[in-house]
């Protein structure tokens, strides 16, 4: 996946500043990004406050790396269980 250029402050920074009365294109003009991407981070850390949305990427990095983990553990419990099952 894709890292993304801003931080979880960033993104809460600029949703802040979208809310204080400028427009969305405009917004997302002098961001670079694209006004999708704008809704999208609105739907994922609105009314967030950068600190929570902080957490949040780290608990979510977090959950990627143990899901990571299991699954090798589980390729290897059914390697083990392939030779163990089978006939020498």
């Amino acid at each position: 996946m894709r890292k993304s250029r801003f931080t979880p402050e960033q993104i809460v920074g600029i949703l802040q500043e979208g809310e204080a009365g400028g427009t969305i294109a405009e917004v997302c003009r002098r961001h670079g990004i694209t006004q999708t991407t704008f809704h999208r981070w609105r739907h994922k850390y609105g009314g967030m406050p950068a600190s929570d949305a902080k957490r949040l990427h780290a608990l979510e990095e977090e959950n990627r790396q143990l899901k990571r983990l299991v699954a090798d553990q589980a390729l290897n419990l059914q390697v083990v269980k392939d030779l163990l099952g089978k006939k020498w």
